[in-house]
C-alpha cells in the first residue's frame, strides 16, 4: 500500500477534530443545528489554516444521509465519498487555473440542475481573488439569488482583491494563523497515534517554523521523521532547518554589549561550520531582540525558556534601549540586504559589525552583563569610588569627553554652557537642536556627568540663542578656517553643510 503523507491522512474530518479555529467553528455548528443556512460562506486565510478542510466539512454536514447536522456520521456513502474527493455533488473549482468568464458560464450553467444524490450541490471555489472581473459579474447574480439547491463556499488567501459586491452577499470568516502551541500539542498526538519518538523541544521548533500553517508543520513532520530515520529529535530538526540554536543568539548580543568583536566574528564562524541559516539567524535576532524591547517596557514580560530566563534578564537590563531599536532595525535591514552581499556570511558578519559601529559606548557593559544588568556606582569617598573631575569651564572639550553615545553625546555636543557652581549646570541649546532636550537624553547626560565629577549635578537644559561655543560650533570653526576647506569655498563656490559635521572624539 503506497504511503500516504500526514498532512492527507490527518485532516481533520469533522468539527472536533479542526484545531484553532474555534470561533468560526462555534457560528458554523449553530448555524447548521438551528438550521440557518446561508447560501454563500467565504472562508479567508493564509495558507494550510484549514479553509479547504473545513469547506468539505461544511458539505458533509449539509449532505449527510443521517440529516443536516453540525455532526455528520462520516460512515455513509455521501460522507466517505466526499473525505475521499470523489462525491458527484460537490465541485471544487481551482478559482487559479479558471479565470476567465467563460469558464464560470459554464459552471453556473451547471448549478441550476438538481443535484444527482446529495440535499444541495456544493460549490467550493479556492482562491476566488484570482477570478477576472468579468468572472466576478458574470457570478454576481447566481451568487445572490441562487436556487435553493446551491451552496457555495469560496476560499481565499488575500480577500481585498475580492469586489465589495461579492463580499456583500456572503458569510464571512476570516481564519487565524494556528499559534505554535496548540501546533505542537497537534504534533505530539500525531506521533502519538503514529508510535513515533519524538523530542517536545523538535516538535517547538517544527511548530515555529510553520509560521501558523498546520499543513506546513506537518509537511516539516513528514520531513523530520525521514530525515531522523524514524525518530523526530530536536539536533535533527535544527540541522534540517538550519535553525539557529537560542544560545547563539544571546551570545551575540552579550558580545554586542561587552562590544567585542573578536567574539562577534567567532561566533559568526561557528554558526557557517555548523550550517546555519544566516538569513534565518537574522530574523531569530530581531525575534529576541523585541522581546527584549518588550521586557523593558514591561519587565514582567520576560519570555525566555527557563535554562536562558537569567541571561534574558541581564539583557533587558544591559541593553539601552535606545541600542535595542537601533540593533533591530540593522537586523532586518541586515536581512533584507543578504541577497547583495558577496556571500551570506560577509553580510551576516558586516551586520553584527555594523551594531558595533554605530552602539552606544558603554565601557561598563561586560560588567553590567556580568552582575545581571545593574550599574555598581559608590558614594563618593568610598573605596573604589571614582576621584572627582576638574572642570576649567571647557564645556566643549567636556562634552567630547563624556561617556556618552548616540543623541544624548548630540545634546552634550549641541550644548553651550550659561552657568555652572560646583552642584548645578545649566546649558543652553539652540531652536534648531529642540529635539534633543528631551528628558531622556538630559538623564542619559545627568548621568554621565556624575560619572565624571564623581557626585550627583543639577542639570538644567533650556532652549535658546547660543553664542556659537559649543563643541559642535568649535568644529564648525575649525573647518571653515582649514585652508583647504577655504580653498573649496572660494574657488568652487562649495557650502558647509554645519548639520554634518561632528566633533572629533
Amino acid at each position: 500500500m503506497s504511503y500516504q503523507v500526514l498532512a492527507r491522512k490527518w485532516r481533520p474530518r469533522n468539527f472536533e477534530s479542526l484545531v484553532g479555529q474555534e470561533h468560526v467553528v462555534r457560528a458554523l455548528r449553530h448555524a447548521l443545528d438551528e438550521q440557518r443556512l446561508h447560501h454563500a460562506y467565504l472562508f479567508s486565510g493564509t495558507r494550510g489554516v484549514g479553509k479547504t478542510t473545513l469547506a468539505r466539512i461544511l458539505a458533509k454536514s449539509l449532505n449527510c444521509e443521517t440529516g443536516i447536522s453540525s455532526r455528520p456520521c462520516g460512515k455513509c456513502s455521501a460522507c466517505l465519498e466526499i473525505d475521499a474527493g470523489r462525491y458527484v455533488d460537490l465541485i471544487e473549482v481551482d478559482a487559479a487555473t479558471n479565470t476567465k468568464v467563460d469558464e464560470m458560464r459554464q459552471l453556473l450553467e451547471n448549478a441550476v440542475y438538481a443535484p444527482s444524490r446529495g440535499r444541495f450541490k456544493v460549490y467550493v471555489i479556492d482562491e476566488v481573488h484570482m477570478l477576472s472581473t468579468s468572472a466576478f459579474n458574470a457570478m454576481l447574480k447566481t451568487l445572490e439569488e441562487p436556487p435553493e439547491h446551491i451552496k457555495f463556499i469560496l476560499a481565499t488567501t488575500d480577500p481585498q482583491k475580492i469586489p465589495v459586491t461579492v463580499l456583500s452577499r456572503c458569510l464571512q470568516f476570516n481564519l487565524k494563523q494556528m499559534p505554535p502551541p496548540a501546533i505542537a500539542d497537534h504534533l505530539a498526538r500525531i506521533l502519538g497515534e503514529e508510535k513515533i519518538a519524538g523530542e517536545a523541544a523538535a516538535l517547538g521548533l517544527l511548530a515555529h517554523w510553520a509560521h501558523g500553517s498546520m499543513r506546513d508543520a506537518l509537511s516539516l513532520l513528514d520531513q523530520a521523521i525521514a530525515h531522523g530515520g524514524g525518530k523526530v529529535t530536536e539536533e535533527g530538526v535544527r540541522a534540517m532547518l538550519g535553525a539557529i540554536d537560542d544560545a547563539y543568539l544571546y551570545a551575540i548580543l552579550e558580545s554586542v554589549a561587552r562590544r567585542d568583536a573578536q567574539a562577534l566574528v567567532a561566533l559568526a564562524e561557528e554558526m557557517q561550520s555548523r550550517s546555519v541559516a544566516f538569513d534565518g539567524a537574522l530574523q531569530e535576532l530581531g525575534g529576541l531582540l523585541h522581546r527584549v524591547a518588550l521586557a523593558q517596557a514591561a519587565p514582567g514580560a520576560i519570555d525566555a525558556p527557563g535554562s536562558l530566563r537569567e541571561r534574558f534578564a541581564a539583557l533587558a537590563k544591559a541593553l539601552d534601549p535606545e541600542d535595542i531599536q537601533l540593533f533591530y532595525q540593522i537586523a532586518i535591514h541586515g536581512r533584507q540586504d543578504l541577497p547583495f552581499a558577496p556571500d551570506d556570511f560577509a553580510g551576516f558578519t558586516m551586520t553584527l559589525l555594523r551594531m558595533l559601529a554605530f552602539a552606544t559606548e558603554e565601557r561598563d557593559a561586560g560588567e553590567r552583563i556580568k552582575s545581571g544588568g545593574e550599574k555598581r556606582v559608590e558614594a563618593t569617598g568610598a573605596p573604589g569610588a571614582p576621584h572627582p573631575a576638574a572642570f576649567d569651564g571647557d564645556w566643549p572639550k567636556l562634552a567630547n569627553g563624556l561617556n556618552l553615545g548616540g543623541v544624548a553625546k548630540q545634546l552634550a555636543q549641541a550644548s553651550e554652557l550659561q552657568r555652572f557652581d560646583g552642584e548645578a549646570l545649566e546649558l543652553c541649546v539652540p531652536p534648531a537642536a529642540r529635539h534633543l532636550a528631551e528628558k531622556g537624553f538630559q538623564d542619559k547626560l545627568r548621568g554621565a556627568l556624575q560619572e565624571h565629577f564623581g557626585k550627583p549635578v543639577r542639570l538644567t537644559v533650556r532652549v535658546g540663542e547660543t553664542g556659537g561655543n559649543t563643541a559642535r560650533g568649535r568644529a564648525a570653526a575649525a573647518i571653515s578656517q582649514d585652508a583647504f576647506v577655504r580653498d573649496l569655498v572660494e574657488n568652487f563656490d562649495a557650502t558647509i553643510v554645519e548639520s554634518s559635521i561632528k566633533p572629533a572624539q
